[in-house]
């Protein structure tokens, strides 16, 4: 890829939207997978009282809305504000009691796994039904679109591409105290292809550094996959 087409990919401009300033992609399709809509708030004129409480609006009691759901609230109910990165507001905003909840859980992937997604790490991957995997680096794109895979040969992987992951672990599910994820199933979409094409992607077998990255890659990437579908169900 040229550094002109990276640069124009990466771009960014500043927004202001009733709900705040955004900092959004110069080009509307080289927006984060990952990122959320803004809502359309419930016009003032349908909610003459909190949609929580149910307290009645009034000069005393002004009504809000939540940035993140769009409805109505009193102050009460409406009053913390918090980071949206999903929807690229530069600034904490107002959000309802149960939006705040899952944006707070929400942040933990930006802070965290969306750092050791960035970074990368090593696996041995395999295409298709080829018997012989390769050695590569696997990493998030910085503009969050596509998976990345570097070894003897180049890969871009589209995320809004990808169908289904599946996540290999040793133990339980992904989340359990005691998993502990080895691999990767991922089926992708390729433009002009009839049938979903699928890779391989599992950890190596030594005792190294990079066993525990590729752990951490793995984990972090069950947690994307969940963002991407709640991203698609919007």
């Amino acid at each position: 890829m040229s550094s002109g087409v990276a640069a124009r990919r990466d771009a960014k401009k500043l927004v202001r939207s009733p709900s705040g300033l955004r900092m959004v992609p110069e080009h509307r399709a080289f927006g984060s997978p990952f990122g959320l809509e803004e809502p359309q708030w419930v016009p003032d004129k349908e909610c003459p009282r909190c949609m929580q409480c149910d307290a009645k609006f009034d000069f005393i009691t002004r009504k809000h809305h939540c940035r993140r759901c769009g409805k109505c609230f009193c102050d009460r109910c409406c009053s913390q504000k918090v980071p949206l990165r999903r929807m690229c507001f530069v600034d904490p905003v107002r959000q309802c009691a149960d939006c705040a909840l899952v944006s707070h859980r929400e942040a933990e992937f930006y802070d965290k796994q969306l750092k050791v997604l960035l970074s990368g790490a090593t696996f041995l991957v395999t295409f298709g039904d080829s018997e012989k995997p390769e050695t590569m680096v696997c990493r998030l794109s910085n503009n969050q679109r596509c998976l990345v895979l570097d070894g003897d040969s180049h890969h871009e992987i589209e995320i809004a591409h990808v169908c289904t992951v599946q996540i290999l672990t040793e133990g339980f599910t992904p989340g359990a105290g005691s998993t502990r994820a080895t691999g990767m199933l991922l089926q992708y979409t390729v433009p002009g292809a009839e049938a979903a094409a699928q890779l391989r992607l599992m950890a190596g077998e030594d005792a190294s550094g990079s066993k525990r990255q590729a752990a951490a890659w793995l984990a972090a990437m069950h947690k994307a996959t969940k963002l991407l579908y709640e991203s698609r169900d919007q």
